[in-house]
């Protein structure tokens, strides 16, 4: 938690608070601007910290463990009602921050999507605060209702790319924007099989390598290929620890905006894991080729 806070400390506040101010609409009633009694860096570090502490609900995280032994490392905590009210102030910073924390592309990268539950089947047509945003969806285990997590990473398990969607969206949609930034071969599913994809993904010089359907003629493929198209479970590896262990789906939430914020503090919290899924294979006389 100490290093955490040193770093969030840094960053936020002499790098990217006072440019983001400057970028915000000004209103025309008055306000004051005077300095809270956690800074935005405080509440950044708090709400990562869950997502590391093993914890599954941040409310006894906060009331058991930060108000009782984190006082010296934030003197000016408030009520647990008071800072989920501040929580919202903090959604760009943590979005902003967390792109600072992908990881290099390789040449070997993972796509896969993963369903973010907001409520139970049965509670869809009384659910109320997620309406506006959620969707119906349906996965390889059936229906629900909430959104999709696209995730793209790579060999070692580092995040390369997020994006989140409705729940109805085809995790086809979003490839194009997330292999923007990428190079060599990124492997997916079934589910991301589509020739139009392939072919434009091979303009921005990403090779898509997938399964094919049982009703599909097989193609022949390198053996290092098959290879790490076994390997493809490493992505989710990671969607089982995001959920497991950093508690990124639940549906107690009462306010979209904390919704996003506990998503993306989430993700934030996995890249400073020091043991990430990882295949390995990153060997001197292999990569270039593969890269190649």
């Amino acid at each position: 938690m100490p290093e955490l806070n040193n770093l969030y400390s840094f960053w936020v506040p002499l790098q990217f608070e006072p440019r983001w101010e400057q970028h915000l609409l000004e209103s025309s009633l008055k306000q004051r601007r005077r300095q809270g009694a956690l800074c935005l860096s405080e509440i950044m570090t708090i709400m990562v910290g869950f997502h590391l502490s093993g914890y599954q609900t941040f409310k006894h995280y906060y009331l058991n463990y930060v108000l009782r032994y984190q006082r010296d490392y934030f003197p000016g905590l408030v009520s647990y009602n008071r800072f989920v009210e501040l929580l919202q102030g903090s959604l760009v910073p943590l979005c902003c921050f967390l792109t600072s924390r992908f990881g290099q592309c390789s040449g070997i990268s993972f796509i896969d999507s993963t369903k973010i539950s907001v409520c139970h089947n049965r509670r869809i047509g009384s659910h109320k605060v997620m309406a506006d945003f959620a969707a119906r969806g349906k996965t390889s285990v059936g229906w629900f209702y909430g959104f999709k997590l696209h995730l793209v990473i790579n060999d070692q398990g580092e995040l390369l790319g997020v994006k989140i969607t409705a729940g109805n969206v085809d995790d086809r949609d979003v490839v194009p924007e997330l292999a923007r930034s990428l190079f060599g071969k990124l492997f997916g599913d079934r589910g991301y099989i589509s020739q139009p994809l392939f072919e434009q993904l091979w303009e921005q010089g990403v090779q898509l390598v997938t399964k094919v359907r049982k009703n599909m003629k097989n193609k022949l493929l390198p053996m290092f290929d098959k290879l790490l198209l076994r390997k493809r479970s490493i992505i989710e590896t990671v969607n089982d620890q995001l959920k497991n262990i950093s508690q990124i789906e639940h549906s107690r939430h009462r306010s979209p905006v904390n919704f996003f914020v506990n998503l993306i503090a989430g993700l934030v919290a996995y890249t400073f894991r020091e043991k990430k899924p990882s295949l390995n294979i990153r060997l001197p006389q292999a990569l270039p080729d593969v890269v190649a």
